[in-house]
Parts: structure tokens; C-alpha cells; sequence
């Protein structure tokens, strides 16, 4: 089988390139004899002075017109489009009766419209677009989602069959270990305020779904109750609600921000931290809290959207909103060595689930059907 993988413009976003690259290493694995090809835009950013003027016209003539033309023009048993964010190229690959698999990672804009309003120059413009964009996917053969939570937004939003969808968690990248103590114990000495430190660690952007401000104000309520607590945060800046909230309650230094660390460095972090608190309002999937427990490190995390079903019984699940939950969960984590330890076993345990093999098995399966459909 011939199989082409529209992938994302290059750098677009970690995630894409994270499932992008294990997509295409896995399918490769379990399908050793099919031909796995790529193709994906030129970069309507590069420095060169074809592009440097009209960047905005040059990304939507790329995005919408001249790279779904030439991936139309491609010949393939299967085309996957690995983004709903290009849901469009559906448009134009069935014109030409090919058979066309989207992979939805989430609906997140319909849930949350400001993302798009705080990125774009044209708000109105880009969310039209998009819509337009997710909206293809209804012309697919079929969905793969990530989450059973994204594949109801997709039946929710889109008034797509459900039959139509296949749901197929992502994996887990092999990277993600447990480290000597000796690692930790070197990354805990330079970055720890203190060694008796409760080190809880957030990884993402500070975006109001990813709910930010309670994990400040979980810092703040285990400060005044004289836990030596500090917050490790990778991931985007703090908006100006939230180093607002710092100044007000002076936690400057319960704070260390690592940026956007490398992956050896974030290995690192989710080794050397003691708890990780991602208490979201909304999830695609949450792969950060697999990332944590392939690392041996316990997750508190919310009961909402797709977190419990990507955390099973490995995780403390608590309603997002609750910062005495939260709060509690941690000192229990921090006091109970036993429970502690039940906390790791089991998210060790769980990630064992989640390999890009396995999502590549899934995925290489709805291809054979759709295949054998149309054969």
C-alpha cells in the first residue's frame, strides 16, 4: 500500500512534529513492505526575500491553495492528513476520488474562540478560516481522534456519524525514562530552593484553559501553611493576570520558569521534579501526564474532558476548579511515601499502554479497511 502523510509545515508546533515523526516511524515498523511518503508546505516564514514581504497573503495562498493542489496531485492508496487544522485539503483530494483518513487532535476554538482572537491579526478572518478547515474533515472517509472526548466534540461540533470515527490514543516517546538518581539528584541541587523543596511541576502554555491561575493559587495556599513549595514551569510566559497574582502574593521566589527546555532537558525535569499538577479545563488528550509517568513521577490532574480516560486509575483526578483539592492532594502525595509510591507503580504501569507502535497498528488498520472498502 501507498500511503502519503500530509504533514504540517515544518516547526509549526512541537505536537504536530511529536506525532508526525512517530506516526511515520511507526507505520514504517508494523508496515515494513507498504510506501510511506511525506509532504508538507514550504514555510511561508523562511528568511528568503521571496517570502520576507506579505507573510499573511503568502501563508493562506500556501495553506489554502497551492499545497492542497499538490497534494491532490499525488497519486496514493491512502492520504492522511495528520492536522484538522488542514481538514480543507479533504476539499479538494475528493474531488479526485481519493481516499482520505484526518486524524483530530481537538475542537479546542470551538470551546475556547480567544485562542484564535489572541494569535491572529484578523480574528474574524482566521476563525472563518478554521472552521472552514475542521469542517472538511465531514468530507473524509474517515476521522481518527485521539481521545473518545475529542471524538464526541467531533460528533458534537461537526454532526459527524460516529461510525465514522475510530478512536486512537498517541503513544508515548521511548525517551521519556526514569533516570539514574544521581540525574535527578544533580538537577534537584541546581533548581530546588532548598532540599527539603516541594518541587511541583506544570508543563504547557499559560492559555485559560490550561488553568494556570489555580496552580498559583495552590502554590500560594501551600506557601501560607508553610510547606516549602516552589512551582517548575515550562511552557509559554505568564499572561498578565497571572505574574499579576505572583506580585500580589510575592511568590517570585517559589517560581522557576525553564522556557521551552529541550527533550533531554524536559526528561530532566519530570524526573528531578515531585509532582506534576495539570489541572486543565480542556484536553485533546494530555500527553504531558503519560510523559510524567514514564518518568516516575505522581500526577495530580483533572477529572475533566479527556484527562481521566488517558489517566485511568495512575493519577489523582480532581475537579480543576478546587484549589483545596489540589492542595490536598499534594500534601498527601508529599506525606504518604507508601501512597506516593502506589502513584508511580501504577503510572508506570499505564504508559505501558501507549506506544507509537501500538497507534501505528490502530492507524495502519483503518487504512486496510478503508482500502479494502473501495478495492
Amino acid at each position: 500500500m501507498r500511503v502519503i502523510i500530509a504533514r504540517r509545515v515544518s516547526g509549526s508546533t512541537f505536537s504536530m512534529e511529536v506525532y508526525a515523526n512517530n506516526l511515520v516511524a511507526g507505520l514504517k515498523a508494523v508496515r515494513p513492505d507498504w510506501i510511506i511518503e511525506e509532504i508538507a508546505p514550504i514555510p511561508w516564514n523562511r528568511p528568503d526575500k521571496l517570502w520576507q514581504s506579505g507573510t499573511g497573503l503568502r501563508k493562506y495562498y500556501e495553506t489554502f491553495w497551492r499545497h492542497p493542489r499538490a497534494v491532490s496531485q499525488l497519486d496514493a492508496d491512502i492520504f492522511h492528513i495528520i492536522d484538522q487544522c488542514d481538514g480543507h485539503i479533504a476539499y479538494w483530494l475528493k474531488q479526485k476520488g481519493k481516499s482520505v483518513v484526518v486524524t483530530c487532535h481537538d475542537l479546542v476554538q470551538f470551546i475556547y474562540p480567544e485562542i484564535l482572537r489572541d494569535q491572529s491579526r484578523i480574528p474574524a478572518l482566521s476563525m472563518a478560516m478554521w472552521r472552514y478547515s475542521v469542517q472538511g474533515m465531514r468530507r473524509a472517509d474517515h476521522i481518527v481522534t485521539v481521545s473518545t472526548n475529542t471524538a464526541q466534540d467531533v460528533t458534537q461540533f461537526l454532526q459527524v456519524n460516529p461510525k465514522q470515527i475510530t478512536v486512537v490514543p498517541n503513544g508515548v516517546e521511548t525517551h521519556y525514562r526514569v533516570l539514574e538518581s544521581a540525574q535527578r539528584d544533580a538537577l534537584r541541587q541546581q533548581y530546588a530552593p532548598s532540599p527539603d523543596a516541594v518541587c511541583l511541576l506544570n508543563v504547557g502554555s499559560t492559555h485559560h484553559r490550561k488553568n494556570i491561575l489555580t496552580v498559583l493559587q495552590v502554590v500560594k495556599q501551600l506557601k501560607d501553611q508553610g510547606l516549602p513549595v516552589c512551582l517548575w514551569k515550562t511552557g509559554g510566559k505568564f499572561t498578565p493576570d497571572q505574574q499579576t497574582f505572583i506580585q500580589q502574593h510575592q511568590l517570585e521566589q517559589q517560581i522557576i520558569q525553564f522556557g521551552n527546555p529541550d527533550q533531554e532537558m524536559l526528561v530532566g525535569i519530570y524526573n528531578a521534579a515531585d509532582i506534576l499538577v495539570a489541572p486543565s479545563l480542556y484536553e485533546g488528550f494530555g500527553l504531558t501526564i503519560l510523559e510524567a509517568m514514564a518518568c516516575g513521577l505522581p500526577v495530580i490532574t483533572s477529572n475533566k474532558s479527556s484527562l481521566p480516560e488517558v489517566a485511568g486509575d495512575a493519577a489523582i483526578l480532581v475537579d480543576p476548579t478546587d484549589v483545596g483539592a489540589i492542595s490536598t492532594a499534594v500534601c498527601r502525595i508529599h506525606q504518604d511515601a507508601h501512597y506516593r509510591q502506589q502513584l508511580i507503580d501504577r503510572g508506570l504501569a499505564r504508559v505501558q499502554l501507549f506506544s507509537w507502535n501500538n497507534t501505528a497498528e490502530q492507524i495502519a488498520q483503518v487504512y486496510e479497511r478503508i482500502h479494502h472498502k473501495v478495492a
